[in-house]
């Protein structure tokens, strides 16, 4: 993967840092704290892709508190504004994977660029990556807010060449959702696809050119 690669581009949510671990958050007013979660990411997640199809562009963070409040009321939980601005809150200072800061120091320390492609807010991310401490190991962090659009859509990867400017060839892209592996090897990224949930290939688009279980195996021969 690394032949003629000079960046590597990370997905933050799901690749980087764990939002199943909200679900701690929520398991004394849940009474399936981890479907609640499922729930809430899948929701934000469908809004998102339904944002960009219909071309009106709301800010991630918008969305996510409004799939909240969706997933809230399908699972019977009591909320308001105060409990919705905690959940955001929350959002915004995921814990990161055990692999993620040293799959960040590894990509620097071979001679690479390094970056985050994210469809959070800019506040959020930044929020994010300074509580894990990944700022330092970071080249660039990148926000389709800039894009107005989220992935998969081929302008939030646009936005990649645009920083850095290189072809799409030499950068690796890096993800944990096969949604976004296969839009990024749709627009020429060399995917590594980071399948922590075991779970199966996607069956439409592009496959990735490597699968591997964590981080850990990131540049693995």
């Amino acid at each position: 993967m690394s032949g003629d690669v000079s960046v590597y581009v990370f997905d933050l949510y799901g690749t980087l840092v764990d939002f199943s671990s909200l679900a701690n958050a929520f398991a004394a007013v849940a009474l399936d704290a981890n479907a609640f979660v499922r729930d809430w990411r899948q929701k934000q997640l469908s809004y998102a892709f339904a944002a960009t199809m219909m071309d009106r562009y709301v800010d991630f963070d918008t969305l996510t508190a409004a799939a909240f409040k969706y997933a809230a009321r399908l699972h019977g939980i009591p909320h308001d504004e105060r409990t919705t601005r905690e959940a955001m809150e929350a959002w915004s200072h995921l814990p990161a994977f055990d692999d993620a800061v040293p799959a960040l120091r590894a990509a620097r320390e071979r001679g690479f660029q390094t970056a985050v492609l994210s469809n959070g807010t800019p506040p959020a991310l930044a929020s994010t990556i300074e509580s894990c401490g990944f700022a330092p190991l970071l080249d660039a962090v990148i926000s389709v807010d800039a894009a107005r659009a989220f992935k998969p859509h081929p302008s939030v990867y646009r936005l990649v060449l645009d920083r850095f400017e290189v072809a799409a060839d030499r950068i690796a892209f890096v993800s944990s959702n096969g949604w976004d592996a296969t839009g990024a090897g749709e627009f020429g990224f060399r995917v590594t696809w980071c399948n922590r949930g075991g779970v199966p290939a996607e069956t439409f688009g592009a496959p990735p050119a490597r699968t591997i279980p964590s981080l850990a195996a990131l540049f693995d021969a």
